[in-house]
């Protein structure tokens, strides 16, 4: 995750470093007055939002691990 301020505010607030384990629902940090910020999904995961979609901060699932995709896809090995 790469969080990106604006020119003018540059306002990051990040609540973890690099190299941390962060799980499920934890908060990584806040920028202020808004901006980007870029995802980098790591081999082995599926996306599970769309370019464009809106995610909600502790809510929203941004990637599924692979071998969770197929246990809850229905198909039986």
């Amino acid at each position: 995750v790469t969080q990106i301020a604006g020119t003018v505010t540059r306002r990051i607030v990040p609540y973890i470093k690099e190299g941390d384990f962060v799980k499920r629902g934890d908060r990584i940090g806040m920028i202020r007055f808004g901006s980007r910020v870029d995802m980098t999904i790591p081999p082995g995961f599926e996306p599970a939002i769309q370019r464009g979609d809106k995610v909600y901060a502790g809510k929203t699932v941004i990637a599924i691990r692979r071998s969770e995709t197929r246990k809850t896809s229905g198909i039986r090995r």
